[in-house]
């Protein structure tokens, strides 16, 4: 029992690094090489985890396998677009002012009801709205709508905005975060200075946010 834990423990990590080499991406948004090396890593990853009779290296061995020729994929595919062409593919316009493209639809075979799903998913009513649809090669639906029926922006109205603030969290449940403070532009010391004038210890906190334009909100955890 101990030896399937401790064998399930290793391999999760290790799984864990490989993803983590691979880059952040959403399920969605994976290409095709990324979604293929993900199957393959969990189906790989599970035999040895059920089986203790297999040495651990025929799990680790064929997951840094796969991983090294992701990057290599990955490499080649920024370096080359007519490589990235034959492992991902092209976009394809499934709509053309307003027009449905029945033969791309057949060549993707993607039916007509999925097609006005994800126009739904993206906030069209109706298919005169639509100026293109395009079918990304990581199976996402892109759709630019006409412009008098897009949502005007403030530039459109000759509105003028102020420049956007950001708030970050710099301390969650007592522990400080150095990335939070330094997308804020601030510095340990500075946060120090605060808490003091605040009378209080990281121990006390249990969120404070940072703005960017220097302002903050403390929750003490007396608080909660």
């Amino acid at each position: 029992m101990l030896i399937s834990l401790i064998r399930t423990l290793l391999l999760y990590t290790a799984i864990l690094f490989a993803v983590r080499l691979m880059g952040k991406r959403q399920l969605s948004e994976l290409q095709t090489s990324e979604l293929v090396v993900t199957l393959l890593i969990s189906d790989i990853a599970a035999i040895p985890m059920q089986d203790t009779s297999q040495p651990l290296l025929s799990g680790f061995l064929p997951i840094g396998i796969l991983v090294g020729c992701e990057l290599v994929v990955s490499v080649l595919m920024m370096k080359s677009v007519l490589f990235r062409k034959w492992v991902c593919g092209s976009p394809i316009i499934v709509i053309r002012d307003g027009k449905v493209d029945r033969r791309q639809l057949r060549r993707l075979r993607m039916t007509v009801e999925d097609l006005f799903s994800q126009l739904r998913q993206s906030g069209v009513g109706h298919l005169e709205e639509v100026s293109y649809a395009i079918m990304e090669t990581n199976g996402t639906l892109s759709v630019l709508k006409k412009p008098g029926c897009d949502t005007p922006t403030c530039e459109m109205l000759e509105l003028k905005t102020m420049d956007q603030d950001m708030e970050v969290v710099v301390i969650s449940d007592g522990v400080v975060s150095e990335t939070g403070l330094s997308l804020c532009g601030k510095s340990r010391p500075w946060l120090e200075g605060v808490l003091q004038g605040e009378h209080l210890r990281c121990g006390d906190i249990f969120i404070m946010l940072l703005n960017t334009n220097g302002s903050y909100q403390i929750i003490k955890k007396e608080d909660v």
